[in-house]
């Protein structure tokens, strides 16, 4: 094997604490095993988070338990992807009604969960008294549960079907009770990819313009990637930097969740990529 300095420097600047470009991520991507990738990845955990110690000197990581709710199913996207949706006149249609909704809540906080993340699909003849007073019962019924919910794609969707600008939306939510958002509908944010994929979604523009939005009116969110299908490793590592540009400008984000495809079910025709691809992105992102 043929020692390589540069590929040594560039590790040693993220030992140190250096930020990676788009061209120098591929190149990890491309040279480095898994075990050398995560070991790169903890170590930016670590200066990323100071390291909190329980009684005995153990370093303690913190999570917390909440539930996914899917308030309706009936969606107009069709994204060839998704094994989810359903159209109206499907007999496995639904929308949850207030009682179900509050069983699921009430299940979660008996377990002692702290939050729903609530989304669903583009339903075409659901108004924004729908989902305000929705988010008006969860609050007032569960005022401890904070409300994780709608994807950028979904607030598109909304401004589109409520006829109101994109931020009057947003804000209506978060004075109804919406306390952040979920990082759904991402998948992978450059449009050549989007529009094999999910011709019908927002596109990359739409998506990061939500969540710029909601993070200056102070909410925040996570964000996410649906990787492992028609896209290459240059689209994901894009998608990487679209979001850092974000995080840059109002780090507003405060949590990253990748995972690879599930052909089971959808339309689209492409091999899903394993378990040791998905380490080595997550080390990598």
């Amino acid at each position: 094997m043929i020692y390589d300095s540069s590929l040594d420097n560039l590790t040693g600047r993220i030992l140190d604490g250096g930020r990676v470009g788009a061209d120098e991520a591929l190149r990890l991507h491309r040279a480095l095993p898994l075990n050398e990738l995560g070991l790169l990845a903890d170590a930016r955990r670590q200066q990323k988070k100071a390291a909190a110690y329980d009684g005995r000197g153990n370093q303690v990581v913190t999570y917390i338990v909440d539930r996914n709710i899917n308030y309706t199913n009936v969606c107009n996207v069709y994204c060839k992807f998704c094994a989810f949706y359903r159209t109206e006149t499907d007999a496995e249609s639904y929308v949850l009604s207030r009682e179900e909704l509050a069983k699921k809540i009430e299940e979660l906080v008996a377990v002692g969960g702290t939050q729903i993340l609530l989304q669903g699909g583009h339903h075409p003849k659901l108004g924004i008294e729908f989902y305000l007073e929705l988010l008006q019962f969860i609050k007032g019924r569960f005022p401890q549960i904070n409300v994780h919910g709608f994807s950028p794609p979904e607030f598109n969707h909304f401004a589109e079907v409520f006829k109101l600008p994109l931020g009057e939306v947003i804000r209506r939510f978060k004075e109804a009770g919406l306390g952040s958002i979920p990082g759904g509908g991402a998948e992978i944010l450059v449009d050549r990819v989007r529009d094999r994929i999910a011709p019908l979604k927002c596109k990359t523009d739409d998506w990061l313009r939500v969540m710029q939005l909601a993070h200056e009116q102070g909410l925040r969110s996570s964000a996410t990637m649906m990787f492992g299908h028609v896209e290459t490793v240059e689209d994901r590592i894009e998608h990487l930097q679209r979001l850092r540009d974000l995080q840059d400008k109002t780090g507003g984000f405060t949590a990253f969740i990748c995972w690879t495809f599930q052909s089971e079910h959808t339309k689209l025709r492409a091999e899903p990529v394993g378990s040791h691809e998905y380490l080595r992105m997550q080390a990598l992102a």
